[in-house]
């Protein structure tokens, strides 16, 4: 591949391997989008009984040794999943490249979290005998494990590393490795986000405790973004992991190529450990808009970050309006509804979702709802069918804990 060191360079989308909790490749997952099929189910959570989760089944020794999944983690078996899936999706192959010229940026929310509790949960069971303590407890843990596994699994030998970025980190991780190439750091990129959290109680305590999580009879239900009914968040767990190139590399080899980045925007609120602020993200996808060179009426598609929260759902749609209400060419659509929050890879399941609308010409809708709150009300907010519509630009919000908003603009590629 040739090396391009200029700063402008453009970076497109060659490649998509994720794992929801209603499918495991790119192909069902937009049918799910699109016929309303919603992956929430029930789990026995520790200590607190049956909850709504978001959790994926996918075949965790497909690419992987079961030797080393014991080793492994769960969001590195995600990881790995995904990655392989991309690679296969992108047409590349491994043998034919240069391992040192790979990045892997992976985006998360937390790690570690599943282990340590795991491991005190046991140390409980034996009288708080630490010999019961894993000798993997140490490598399961360090905060660039993900990305980690995925470079051992594959033997690739450049940089691989996480960011932590709370909810924002699925688009951080592909703006990231935007970056790398633009920089000429690296000539092909895995990046995304992946969260492995219907695994610990302690984020659904946590939720809990803020009188944040969401809870319905009918477990598809519990997670409700928009609606007046809504009461939280719905854990779940699930990854998706992008190939990025240059463009000119990907031409090259004739690659089809799902969109061009276009522009991007992160920045800090800067006011509230969890309480989102809407100039902040006003601005956000203001500046972001600058960078693609473009204007709010250029825009199709607006993925909300919509978690299901009373707080962050409305902040969010007033910016939204603010950004976006004068344009008659954007329509609002939002994806927690059908998979739960998935933290850390949120953002980067949100962008797969929507990318085949530039070949489909289809929005998927938000899962339905049934009481829209006026605070959330807006214009060609998808509710209910796909609209069917010339798609060519999409942005995706994507804010966190501790105001951290992350915004991606992909537009559709044309020679």
């Amino acid at each position: 591949m040739a090396l391009n060191n200029h700063p402008l360079a453009r970076v497109v989308i060659t490649g998509v391997g994720l794992t929801a909790p209603n499918a495991n490749n790119l192909n069902d997952f937009r049918e799910a989008l699109l016929s309303q099929k919603s992956g929430l189910t029930e789990m026995e959570v520790r200590y607190m009984g049956k909850l709504a989760a978001g959790n994926c089944n996918f075949n965790e020794e497909l690419y992987q040794k079961k030797k080393m999944r014991r080793r492994g983690t769960r969001a590195g078996s995600i990881s790995i999943y995904c990655a392989h899936e991309a690679l296969k999706n992108s047409g590349l192959s491994l043998d034919l490249l240069d391992k040192d010229r790979i990045g892997i940026y992976l985006g998360i929310t937390e790690h570690g979290n599943v282990e340590t509790e795991n491991e005190i949960y046991e140390l409980h069971q034996h009288n708080l005998d630490t010999g019961f303590w894993s000798h993997h407890h140490n490598p399961r843990t360090v905060a660039n494990t993900p990305a980690g596994e995925v470079s051992l699994n594959l033997g690739i030998t450049g940089p691989a590393y996480t960011i932590g970025a709370a909810c924002a980190a699925g688009n951080i991780g592909i703006i990231h490795g935007m970056q790398m190439l633009q920089m000429g750091e690296v000539d092909l990129v895995l990046a995304g986000g992946v969260s492995e959290c219907t695994g610990t109680f302690g984020i659904f305590a946590g939720f809990k405790s803020q009188g944040a999580l969401g809870f319905h009879e009918d477990c598809t239900k519990a997670c409700r973004p928009l609606d007046v009914n809504r009461n939280g968040i719905v854990v779940a767990e699930g990854g998706a992991i992008f190939v990025l190139e240059r463009l000119a590399d990907a031409e090259k080899r004739g690659a089809k190529i799902y969109g061009e980045i276009a522009g991007y925007h992160i920045n800090s609120d800067a006011v509230d450990f969890v309480l989102p602020d809407t100039k902040r993200q006003i601005e956000c996808m203001k500046a972001a808009l600058a960078k693609a060179k473009i204007t709010p009426e250029d825009v199709d598609i607006v993925n909300l970050h919509a978690t299901g929260t009373k707080s962050g759902d409305e902040n969010e749609c007033e910016a939204v309006r603010a950004v976006f209400g004068a344009s008659d060419n954007t329509y609002i659509n939002c994806t927690k509804g059908f998979i739960g929050h998935a933290m850390g890879a949120a953002g980067a399941l949100e962008l797969a979702g929507n990318l085949p609308s530039f070949t489909d010409n289809k929005i998927h809708s938000c899962k339905i709802i049934e009481n829209i709150d006026p605070e959330c009300a807006m214009k060609n907010l998808v509710n209910g069918a796909p609209v069917e519509k010339e798609v060519s630009i999409l942005l995706n919000n994507s804010f966190g804990m501790l105001g951290i908003n992350s915004v991606l603009i992909v537009k559709k590629y044309i020679k």
